[in-house]
């Protein structure tokens, strides 16, 4: 399991304490910000499966930059940090999807184990996400496919079977995918 980590938070004391601990811990700190507007441009560049934040930061708080992170897919996912209990805080940090919340002071008995579930939520997430890129390719292939075939039953006449067979035939001659004959059939055919 991959454990780069970005560091967010407006108090440097506070990141101090934060690396020491992960660093004796195991954990590669790929960066730390010191604002939203910094932790955004680390993320684009860095890319850490996980970003532990204050909330309150000025003009770009945690909860924009969560936002922000979420939308634009640059994190694995997020670990809030904050002095704040307040409810609408927590609601706010389950609204952009943060894999955790934790309330200042931190320990080490609770920062490692939250760090480790939220690693694990992260691992999976990434898992779901390339299963679900992996769905949603196959059905456009086969949605180009498909209309492939349209195009073809109407060209030559022929029933939906013999338009598959051509189709598959051609990816074989030409040993490429039938994806990529379908693709060709339709630029080819299409609008003549």
């Amino acid at each position: 399991m991959d454990k780069r980590i970005l560091l967010v938070d407006d108090e440097p004391m506070i990141r101090m304490d934060l690396k020491e601990i992960l660093q004796e811990r195991g954990y590669e700190i790929i960066g730390e910000a010191s604002d939203g507007f910094e932790a955004v441009t680390m993320c684009e560049k860095h890319k850490p499966n996980l970003v532990i934040m204050d909330i309150d930061m000025p003009m770009l708080d945690g909860i924009k930059v969560g936002k922000i992170i979420a939308k634009e897919n640059i994190a694995g996912g997020v670990l809030l940090l904050t002095s704040f209990e307040g409810e609408e805080y927590i609601e706010k940090a389950k609204d952009i999807g943060a894999f955790g919340y934790l309330v200042k002071p931190v320990s080490k008995k609770v920062l490692i184990p939250t760090i480790e579930m939220c690693l694990s939520k992260v691992s999976e997430f990434k898992k779901i996400k390339n299963d679900l890129e992996k769905v949603n390719s196959k059905l456009t292939e086969r949605k180009v496919i498909e209309r492939a075939k349209g195009i073809l039953i109407k060209e030559f006449k022929i029933d939906e079977d013999e338009a598959y067979t051509k189709i598959k035939r051609l990816s074989m001659d030409k040993r490429t995918t039938m994806f990529e004959i379908a693709k060709m059939i339709i630029i080819g055919y299409d609008n003549q």
